[in-house]
């Protein structure tokens, strides 16, 4: 278990089952902590359970049984799951899930929207972020004018829009070449040396081996934890 785990973890899960009709068991009783800070691989065959751990934290879906705890809130009690994706949790899903209508501008304006920001600070964040991921100059192009991979830059840049605790990201590279990965991981290796707290679900090997902590799963169990003290004493290293 990593050290980064000394203090409370920002994410907490114990005796997590889910069971979709079938009966089909996809979280056989699941125990985990994420410290703040940490970034987080999860990784496994296809059906061990990693995307339903990961909606579950995001509040998308919810647990059969046990408790699962982000920041100190238990996410059954929250009565507006809406506010809380909004305001503690930045998603990435491998196939961006932007609105085809929209520019890239709007796409990541869309979630400040109801959180008390005008006009123009929601235009300036947008396009601050955007520059963030390189794509000062598409603002104004709709997904279907822009490559897979800037497509999955505006997802990250939405993800962030409201600086949020949590970062969860599904499959995030799957859809991206090696360069533009390679680019997605220096950003995430930059947000999680500010601060962030990063899990995301990988197939790939290499996508992990960035993480502090791989988590693999397989039949809805965690089977093993494994620290990558050499990254994690890296990103400390970066922060100090």
């Amino acid at each position: 278990m990593s050290e980064l785990l000394a203090a409370a973890p920002l994410v907490e899960l114990k005796g997590v089952t889910r069971v979709f009709p079938g009966p089909v068991p996809a979280l056989a009783g699941i125990e985990l902590e994420v410290g703040e800070g940490e970034m987080v691989a999860v990784t496994g065959p296809s059906g061990c359970g990693k995307s339903t751990l990961l909606h579950l934290l995001a509040g998308i879906d919810s647990p059969t049984s046990g408790t699962v705890r982000v920041a100190g809130q238990n996410l059954a009690e929250i009565a507006d799951l809406s506010t809380y994706r909004r305001e503690e949790v930045g998603l990435v899903f491998q196939f961006h899930n932007l609105l085809p209508q929209l520019t890239a501008l709007s796409n990541v304006e869309l979630p400040m929207f109801g959180a008390g920001s005008g006009r123009r600070q929601r235009e300036s964040r947008a396009r601050e972020l955007l520059a963030a991921v390189d794509l000062t100059g598409r603002e104004r192009r709709l997904p279907t004018e822009l490559s897979g991979g800037e497509r999955q830059r505006v997802a990250i840049a939405r993800a962030l829009v409201n600086d949020p605790k949590l970062l969860l990201a599904d499959e995030p590279t799957g859809s991206l070449d090696s360069a533009t990965t390679s680019r997605f991981l220096e950003l995430l290796r930059r947000l999680n040396s500010e601060g962030m707290t990063i899990v995301m679900v990988t197939h790939d090997a290499d996508v992990a081996a960035h993480a502090h902590r791989e988590i693999k799963m397989r039949d809805g169990l965690v089977i093993a934890d494994e620290s990558r003290r050499d990254v994690a004493a890296s990103g400390e290293a970066r922060r100090d």
